[in-house]
């Protein structure tokens, strides 16, 4: 499949991480349902290889508008299919077939025209992972990349939350969305804190609004 038939069509991206709607947490709880039953080594392979998939959606605008183009016919789908199951394979002598796990998800996904909530679901998937495993993944959004000076005062403070101190671990990433208009976003565990300035101008309008 040719990538030109859907670069006409570009998503606006949220502001913060959380992107899992309802629909996507119950296709991640059901992948990893399905992977888990068969084996922990099968749950890791799954990971690794829908990992490297969202790596690929994000590193790759082709691919990126692939999964989130609505308007693809289920054949178009289909056919692009093959090139997701690529990038999760690895290269060269580490290159592996692609789980039955991962391909009904995405087979499925791609029938029901849901290939739209794949960030999501991944986003969901690794959450899952990270709660078996006893850890907590923060993500900590900004308009440009934090010095790790401020990322290391960030994991000091969260780790005292009530959240950090029933995990067995913390890790604090940082993701830049130039979108961000001044402070963070914060994700963690089930909460986002929303400490940019667009949120309080936003908060400042409808009490406006309220008030006219």
């Amino acid at each position: 499949m040719s990538f030109s038939l859907v670069r006409t069509y570009a998503p606006t991206a949220g502001l913060g991480r959380r992107t899992a709607s309802g629909i996507a947490l119950k296709y991640a709880n059901a992948a990893y349902s399905a992977a888990l039953s068969k084996s922990p080594q099968v749950l890791t392979k799954v990971h690794t290889e829908l990992n490297a998939i969202s790596k690929s959606i994000e590193e790759t605008p082709d691919l990126r508008t692939f999964v989130t183009n609505p308007t693809l016919s289920v054949k178009d789908r289909n056919a692009g299919l093959p090139i997701l199951f690529a990038r999760a394979e690895g290269a060269g002598a580490k290159k592996e077939p692609v789980s039955d796990v991962t391909k009904n998800l995405f087979g499925l996904l791609s029938e029901n025209g849901r290939l739209g909530e794949t960030v999501g679901i991944i986003e969901g998937f690794n959450e899952l992972v990270a709660k078996r495993k006893g850890e907590l993944n923060v993500t900590v959004t900004s308009a440009a990349p934090l010095s790790r000076d401020i990322l290391s005062r960030l994991e000091v403070i969260l780790k005292e939350s009530q959240t950090a101190q029933q995990a067995k671990s913390l890790k604090v990433t940082n993701k830049v969305n130039p979108s961000v208009l001044g402070g963070l976003v914060v994700d963690f565990g089930e909460k986002t804190i929303d400490l940019t300035i667009s949120s309080r101008i936003n908060k400042l309008n409808n009490l406006l609004q309220e008030s006219v």
